[in-house]
Parts: C-alpha cells; structure tokens; sequence
C-alpha cells in the first residue's frame, strides 16, 4: 500500500466518516473504499478523527482525511468530536456520506436534512450486543436492547439508505430493506504463505483477534496445556486488559502461547502460513450464535481448517464447506482433543483446509460481495 501524507483537496463526491474505527479498518478501508474507488478514482475520501494527518493513497485513488485528535472519553466522542466530523463532512458536500458508527445516526440525519444522501454501515447486531454487555445490570439488558433498537430503527429510518454486514443484522432492520455487503475475504489477501508446502507447517494453531473471555481465551490457554505433545502451541495476535492477562499467565497452557499482540494484514497472514488450524471459540452469546466473524471466513481463505463453536449458523457453513471441527467453547478438553485430531489426521485437515479455500474462492469473497455495494451506489449517484 503505497501512501503519502499531505494536505487533502476537500470535495469528494463520496465520503465514508467514523469517529471510532482506526482508518487503516479493513471493511471500511481495504474493502469498500478501495472498491468504490476502483470505479470513481479521486472521487472518494475517507473521513477519521485520529490526530494523524491527511493522507493520500496513491495505489488506491482515495484520501483520508482527518479531522483532529479524538477526544478523551465516550460522552466527548459522541458530542464534541461527532459534532467536529458532521462540520467537515458537510463543509464537504460530497453527494454520498457513508458512516460506521451507530453513534453517529444523529449527526446524519442532520447531514440528510442539508441535502447530502447518507448510508448507514451497521456492522454489529446492536440489541444482541447489549445482551452479552458484562457492565450492564442483567436485570437492565433486554429493556436497553429494546431501548436500543427502537431508538436505531428510528434514525435508521431517516437515512437515504442502509448496508448490513450480515443477515442477522438485516433481520434487525428489514422494513427498511436493508442491503446486504457481508465482510467476506479479500480473496490475495491472505495468501502470504506458501500453502503448497514442501515441509509441514510447525504443530502450531492460530487465533487471531480480541482476545476476551467470550470469546474462550481462558479455555483456548487451557486447551493448549491439555495436548500431550509439548511442542504444539498456540499462536495468538490480538489484545486483551491487564485484567484478563494476569489471569492467563496464572492459567495452565500459557508457556506454549506466543502472544504477537496487534498485527496487520501482512503479520497475520504470515501466522497463519505457520498454523495447522484457527481457533474462532466464541461463547454461546445473544451476539454470537446469530454472527458471522471475521477470523472464520479468514482462516479458510488461507485453507487453514477451523476449529470453532458449535453453533447452528456456524455449522451449516462449516459442515457445508467441510472445512472444519465443531465443538463446545467452554470445554477445553474437546478443544484439545479437537486439537489433536488435526495433528493426528494431517492428510484430512490439508484437505479441510483446501475445502474451505474453495469455498471461499466460489462464495465467501469480497470480490463478488462488493457488487452489491457497488451496485447500490449506482443506484443512488447521478449518471456521469
């Protein structure tokens, strides 16, 4: 990816804005600005708050353009800083503002009032999201879910139109016929390795994301330290809070993870060239059973089998693809024995692995997905 930083002629004909994701965000960024770009080149510019400067990327034929440091604190972020991206996207005037963040319904329909046609990008099924918040009273989730989305179907409604990223999300949104672009892979993108290998990859196994206790990463460090062979270990890219870290260097398994922490693109395509299966573990939460997560789709694209929750979703594309092992996320032990499988069947989980390329290549791309994006703004622009 080839950029320069400079000063960014304001003007665009499209503009994408979001005041939370970081602005190399491989939806917003990799995917849908650099396909809208492919076919309105210099005509399309996203809009971030990171204090980072503007910034051209040449290959891509988009700007980024930034709209000052972001500001400390939820509360700050929503008002001062959302009220300083919806001036400078309308100071703008593109013909289409495409926005991320449900925090922002507000502020555009403020923009579809001055005339600018807005998109709503909703990435994440909120009401279900706020069934698994661990900082929300039990007792309160369903009326805030309920809350919620009446409150998003509301603003919703106000938008020019809306994009989804899955069906589950459509679901939630279907009277507004919704459009659905699926976060599905870029097809090159992680292919850094060599998958044709001459020598087997090391006994190693991938996860790559958050790393939260929803999302099993006590049960995964567990899991690990309950497969005989000492020199299989855990392969983990991602984050995670002092709090949960303390917990698992305390957890047996830990001195088989090599912890990469954040990776871009190129590293986690590098992991996973080195990995025999990915882990996708997620617990059996309201926003989890219903989604479909980046990192599985992720590790059939680099004909990685998976490992992954036993979810009804999850196993009519899994077993579809037969691309991978199901089992229960709370269990280490059926993870590890799940582990173990694919050490003990090497011929088999090549060919799980080259079954969920496959799948990926004839139905799981970015490639055949953005059509639809594409399409909508067709639709949507005036005729050149």
């Amino acid at each position: 990816m080839h950029t320069t930083q400079q000063s960014v002629d304001i003007g665009p004909l499209i503009v994408h804005f979001t005041t939370v994701h970081p602005r190399n965000d491989t939806r917003i960024r990799l995917k849908e600005v650099a396909s809208l770009a492919q076919i309105w080149p210099e005509q399309v510019a996203i809009f971030v708050q990171d204090g980072k400067g503007d910034e051209v990327d040449v290959d891509g034929y988009f700007s980024i353009h930034d709209t000052g440091a972001p500001e400390r604190g939820r509360l700050r972020r929503m008002t001062i800083g959302a009220w300083r991206m919806y001036s400078a996207v309308r100071a703008a005037r593109p013909e289409i503002a495409h926005f991320h963040d449900p925090e922002l319904l507000p502020w555009a329909v403020l923009l579809r009032l001055s005339g600018i046609q807005v998109i709503y990008d909703a990435h994440e099924d909120l009401p279900a999201a706020t069934l698994s918040k661990p900082y929300i009273n039990r007792g309160m989730r369903k009326p805030l879910a309920s809350v919620i989305a009446l409150v998003e179907g509301f603003f919703a409604k106000l938008c020019t139109r809306i994009v989804v990223a899955t069906p589950s999300i459509g679901q939630n949104l279907s009277s507004l016929k919704p459009r659905l672009v699926q976060n599905f892979p870029l097809l090159a993108e992680l292919q850094g390795g060599d998958i044709a290998r001459n020598v087997p990859a090391p006994q190693h196994f991938a996860y790559v994301g958050g790393i939260t206790r929803i999302r099993a990463a006590v049960e995964m460090v567990q899991a690990v330290g309950l497969v005989a062979d000492e020199t299989v270990r855990l392969q983990m890219a991602g984050t995670f809070t002092a709090n949960l870290g303390e917990e698992l260097e305390q957890t047996q398994g830990w001195k088989r993870v090599d912890l990469h922490g954040w990776a871009d693109r190129a590293k986690v395509a590098t992991i996973l060239a080195e990995c025999r299966a990915g882990l996708v573990l997620y617990y059996p939460e309201p926003n989890h059973i219903r989604a479909q997560p980046n990192k599985l789709f992720e590790y059939m694209s680099a004909s990685l089998p998976v490992i992954a929750s036993d979810f009804p979703l999850w196993r009519e594309i899994v077993d579809g693809a037969r691309c991978g092992l199901l089992v229960n996320p709370k269990d280490p032990r059926a993870i590890a024995d799940a582990m173990q499988w694919i050490i003990d069947h090497p011929a088999e989980a090549t060919e799980m692995g080259r079954r969920g390329r496959e799948a990926i290549e004839q139905r799981y791309n970015w490639e055949a997905e953005s059509e639809s994006l594409i399409d909508l703004y067709r639709n949507l622009l005036p005729a050149n």
